[in-house]
């Protein structure tokens, strides 16, 4: 190789493509030195090495232009980038696409391709899925960097109403943002359980009264303890809704129409009893009320909003959507064939508990994932043995998907520790730089994210964009600022 880099490099001449196809290019990316040849290179002449082979007429401009250094002598371009990098750009040359590497970042591999004029197409799919998945992190990086950087800043120039709007909303949706809306937030998630206890705390017939009629209802503590409850959480959606800066989206939201669902029964049921016994039957209000009550069940789901690993469980059940149907598709032929045989072999018995394959079904259910009520059983030895094996088959059924389910469930939870710590560390960074263009430029030491806003006015784009440009922090994101951040060396991802 060292012999093939003391060859003159021939000057292009007259014959053109004959000439540039028996040229040599020797480059030296990252201290390794390859030799590649004008056929191959020509073979895509809109890339970067492509056009090394006629930048030499053009004169040291043009040489410089394409690479980080170039030795007459040798007749050596030096490029200053990654050279495993190298190795899996130069393979769209001889097999016409490209493989990444395990191990090499997809966003900083982008950039290398960006950078050796190759077209992201010639990428392999596998590989693609990689950068997008990357891509999204940044991107979520990026929202909660957005987030965090819209409550530091004030703007001045809007109405005291917007800011009253603001603070109320960061108030109690942010419990990290102050001490007071932690407790808020300790608070309303003391409530929920309290009311949750409440409403089965009041189903013992011990703790229950006789009305007039003489029909047992709740005690009226424990009316009094819900209904001020449901005045919290009245109060707390109402708020909610006032300071949301989307209404439509704030009421579109999950977890808002659950909300609803738990503080809209206790309306219904008291306007109802006050007033549905002038319209209808008292028999019917009270079914009504009774029927309304059940819905109080969906407040312990107002739980997920002050828990993380309630969501995280959400998410996770949320990808697990073809293992879960694996499993239900596994459990219904199972439940089908175990309990047509579980059927037909019982009714040789005089005493047979399998009726119909229908009713069978249930027995199936209960044997297949190991409940086992004993109200139907089999009762002849083909029997039992057909429960056996569907019993052991229900078992194998039930233990396929759980490993990919707690996967699922292990891999967001720690991606959502990545992204928040990441996130923190961008800001920390944005600080220290902010803190340190201050003091060259003869200011105090004090960071000025306090005094910042996300938008300047008169400006079109974030004012951050200045703060974001001096950030060299390896998970940059360039997604805050419309200027792009070029940089002469590649760096790891963290």
């Amino acid at each position: 190789m060292d012999g093939a880099g003391e060859r003159s490099l021939p000057e292009p001449d007259s014959q053109g493509s004959r000439a540039g196809d028996d040229i040599e290019i020797v480059v030296n990316v990252g201290g390794v030195r390859q030799v590649l040849y004008g056929d191959l290179l020509s073979r895509y002449p809109e890339t970067r090495l492509a056009e090394l082979i006629n930048c030499l007429a053009g004169g040291y401009d043009t040489i410089f232009s394409l690479c980080d250094d170039y030795d007459p002598g040798k007749r050596e371009f030096y490029f200053d980038r990654d050279p495993d990098a190298f190795k899996c750009v130069i393979e769209v040359y001889y097999f016409g696409e490209v493989h990444m590497k395990k191990g090499i970042c997809p966003i900083c591999f982008k950039n290398e391709m960006d950078f050796w004029k190759v077209d992201l197409k010639f990428l392999d799919d596998c590989c693609k899925s990689h950068l997008s998945e990357k891509r999204e992190e940044l991107e979520e990086i990026a929202r909660r960097v957005q987030l965090i950087l819209d409550d530091l800043g004030v703007d001045t120039a809007e109405g005291r109403w917007r800011r009253c709007q603001k603070c109320v909303w960061k108030f109690l949706e942010k419990p990290e943002s102050s001490c007071p809306a932690r407790v808020v937030a300790v608070l309303s998630f003391l409530l929920i359980l309290i009311s949750s206890v409440v409403m089965c705390v009041g189903t013992i017939p011990e703790l229950q009264v006789l009305d007039a009629e003489g029909n047992r209802v709740e005690h009226p503590t424990l009316e009094n303890v819900e209904t001020a409850c449901i005045g919290w959480f009245t109060l707390e959606y109402l708020l909610r809704l006032l300071s949301s800066p989307n209404k439509l989206h704030f009421a579109l939201s999950f977890m808002n129409i659950v909300d609803v669902l738990a503080i809209l029964p206790f309306y219904v049921s008291l306007t109802l009893t006050h007033l549905g016994a002038r319209m209808m039957e008292l028999t019917n209000v009270q079914q009504a009320v009774q029927a309304l009550r059940i819905m109080r069940i969906a407040r312990i789901f107002k739980l997920a909003r002050h828990s993380s690993g309630l969501q995280t469980l959400t998410y996770a059940l949320k990808r697990s959507f073809k293992e879960l149907g694996l499993l239900l598709m596994y459990l219904a032929v199972g439940i089908f064939v175990f309990s047509a045989l579980g059927y037909t072999m019982e009714q040789s018995h005089p005493e047979t508990l399998f009726k119909s394959i229908p009713q069978s079904f249930w027995w199936a259910i209960i044997t297949m994932t190991t409940v086992g009520y004993g109200d139907i059983y089999p009762k002849t030895t083909l029997g039992k043995l057909n429960a056996a094996i569907s019993f052991l088959c229900g078992v194998i059924a039930i233990a396929l998907p759980i490993h990919p389910i707690i996967n699922n469930f292990v891999r967001y939870y720690n991606k959502q520790r990545v992204l928040e710590t990441a996130a923190k560390h961008e800001l920390e960074l944005m600080e220290l730089n902010s803190s340190s263009a201050g003091e060259g430029k003869g200011g105090g030491s004090r960071s000025d994210l306090d005094n910042l806003s996300p938008e300047a006015p008169g400006q079109e784009g974030p004012c951050w964009s200045s703060r974001l440009k001096i950030s060299h922090s390896d998970t940059f994101i360039p997604l805050l600022t419309e200027e792009k951040h070029h940089r002469t060396r590649l760096q790891s991802c963290k």
